[in-house]
Order: C-alpha cells, then sequence, then structure tokens
C-alpha cells in the first residue's frame, strides 16, 4: 500500500532410546571456534506420547527443534515470561511441499500438558535478488536466511509471541459482494539474533494478501480516502508458499493459534540459527557426514539447495541500504476506478 494515496490506514523412524539420546545430547551444533553447545539436563524427560512424535518424517519435529524448543519454554516460564501450557516450533529446512504436494508441515504445536501435537504447515521468507547480492530463496527449500530488515528472510532462533494487530487489507469479492478483508497479525519479540524482530516487523498471520487492481467509490467506509475511494483486489492464498520473512499458516491453523496466544504469549523456536546454518555449510564444504557431526538439516532440502547460507545484518544490512537508496523516485502509484 506504499505509496497510494487511497491508503487510509532420509527417511528413518528413530527407536525410543535413540530419540532419548539425542535429546539428550541435544544435537546441537558448534558456534565459531567453539564445541557443540549441549541441552540442559535438567530438563524433564520427554514424555513417551511426546517422543512418537519425533523423527525425520513428515508430521514428525526432529529431536535439535524440540529439544531447543522446549528449552526456550521452560526457560521463559522459569523466568515468568508466559505461563501458556503450549509451546510453538518451526523447522525451516524441511520443504514447502510433500511429494504429493500437499502442503508441508513445518509447524509445530506442542501441548504437553494436554498430551497435544500439531503439525501445521507454514510459510519462510523468499528473499531478494539484487545486483550485488542474491539471496532469493526457491518455492520448495530455503537456501538463505538473515535477520537483515529488508531482506525478506526467515531468522532464526527464540522468540516470544507478543500482542496482535488487525489491519484493513483491501475490499474483495466474497459472495458476490465486495467486503472488506482483514488480517491479523502477530507480533513476535525475539532476543539474540533476533532482537529486531520488531525492527523488521516479523511476526505470525495468515497466508493471505489483496492483491489490489482498481478503486471504487464508497465514502460511508471507514477505510475510504480523502476522496472517498477504497480499494478492491483479488485475495491471494500462498500457504505453503514464501513470505516476506514473517512466519504464516493457513487460515484454520491461524485461527487455532491466534486463539491460543492472544492474551496469553509464548514462546517459539526456529530452526536453524545462524551457527547451525554456518556449521552445516561447513561440512557440506568439507565433504563430512552431518549425522557423523551431529547436525541437522532436512536431507531432501539439503540435496536440493546444495548449502545454506547465513547473511548475518551486519554484512547484509549495508548492501540493502545501498540498493534502497539507489531506487529512482517516482510518483505515488494511483489504482484506475473499478468498471
Amino acid at each position: 500500500m506504499l505509496g497510494m494515496r487511497i491508503v487510509k490506514q532420509e527417511n528413518f523412524t528413530l527407536p525410543l532410546n535413540a530419540i532419548r539420546l539425542a535429546l539428550a545430547a541435544g544435537l546441537m551444533v558448534a558456534g565459531s571456534g567453539a564445541g557443540p553447545a549441549r541441552a540442559s539436563t535438567d530438563l524433564p524427560e520427554i514424555p513417551a506420547w511426546l517422543q512418537k512424535h519425533v523423527g525425520p518424517d513428515e508430521g514428525q519435529i526432529a529431536p535439535v527443534v524440540l529439544q531447543r524448543a522446549r528449552a526456550l519454554y521452560q526457560r521463559k516460564r522459569g523466568e515468568g515470561a508466559v505461563s501458556n501450557p503450549c509451546y510453538l516450533a518451526m523447522d525451516a529446512t524441511r520443504p514447502s511441499a510433500t511429494r504429493g504436494g500437499a502442503p508441508g508441515r513445518r509447524f509445530f504445536v506442542i501441548c504437553e500438558g494436554r498430551k497435544s501435537f500439531r503439525a501445521v504447515s507454514s510459510g519462510y521468507g523468499n528473499g531478494r535478488k539484487l545486483r550485488r547480492a542474491d539471496f532469493s530463496n526457491g518455492r520448495t527449500c530455503a537456501r538463505n536466511f538473515s535477520n537483515a530488515e529488508g531482506s525478506k528472510l526467515t531468522m532464526g532462533g527464540s522468540y516470544v509471541t507478543a500482542e496482535t494487530r488487525t489491519s484493513f487489507k483491501g475490499y474483495v469479492r466474497q459472495s458476490g459482494k465486495r467486503k472488506p478483508f482483514h488480517r491479523t497479525f502477530l507480533l513476535f519479540d525475539g532476543e539474540g539474533e533476533t532482537e529486531n524482530a520488531r525492527e523488521r516487523a516479523i511476526g505470525g498471520h495468515p497466508a493471505m494478501f489483496v492483491k489490489w487492481q482498481c478503486r471504487f467509490k464508497n465514502p460511508g467506509s471507514p477505510h475510504a480516502d480523502e476522496e472517498g475511494y477504497v480499494p478492491f483486489g483479488r485475495l491471494v492464498n500462498y500457504t505453503a508458499g514464501r513470505s516476506n520473512g514473517c512466519t504464516t499458516w493457513s487460515e484454520s491453523a491461524s485461527e487455532e493459534i491466534l486463539a491460543l496466544v492472544e492474551g496469553n504469549p509464548t514462546t517459539l523456536y526456529i530452526y536453524p540459527e545462524g551457527r547451525d546454518i554456518d556449521a552445516v555449510a561447513k561440512a557440506v564444504k568439507r565433504g563430512r557426514s552431518l549425522a557423523g557431526a551431529g547436525l541437522y538439516w532436512n536431507a531432501s532440502c539439503l540435496k536440493a539447495i546444495g548449502a545454506p547460507k547465513f547473511w548475518p545484518k551486519r554484512s547484509l544490512q549495508p548492501i540493502i541500504n545501498e540498493w534502497r537508496q539507489s531506487l529512482p523516485k517516482l510518483p505515488p502509484l494511483e489504482l484506475p476506478i473499478c468498471k
């Protein structure tokens, strides 16, 4: 809406013992120059009902992702930051779609007290292709990750859900009538590499947007501009597609997740972090086995991308800023009148 004057607003099943060992070790990867990080030994043991959901198969959560998500949740509960009985996790190394074409389930809602585990689809950041740097992602697997503002990329790490904001996106045709479409956005607060989540406007929302086509006169609408016009367009559903860096869900999953955290924040852990990406890329370059090195990446996506790349803010932000400054100054776009 910027610039428009009408704006008003390897598949296998892990044995249980192997899962326990993997979770105890944490499968944490090394940071630069450091040894492998380990899981806290005082975390409660993974309950048996949850262990069956741990693994590399569709609808399962990788051991390291669960271990880190649980550790974050336990820490934030201990700090008094959250009291929600459920926590969230995402594995951004998984493909966006299954072999059958269905949305890939890589976002997890875990409620241990209720013995509830749900895996749903989620989008990852699409990135950009600039003259000085190509950090764009394909439609199936993510190769590039960053915490740079304007990168449109996913950043792995620790988050806590915050408040929600609902905004008007435009009018769409529903049941033969033009109706306003509003989308709710769940803000995330990060820490460490994700601490600029608010600066980047990173959060979660339904994978839907309005592609504007024209504008029509509707002076009685609270969303009308000074001349009484409102935008009209086509509602686009991009479930399992790419986002601008946010976590996106299907409409039904969004309703469940937003209801779960509204006024009752919880934790969200997104894998991989910068250290994971660098360690996996280094292992691939050296021809080392990820399993032998204690590292994790979804096998099918690693085969597709070759090796992942992390673009830290300190190196990518100047490139993005330079690109922005080079853009020509154009007059505000004005939508045509709807016929």
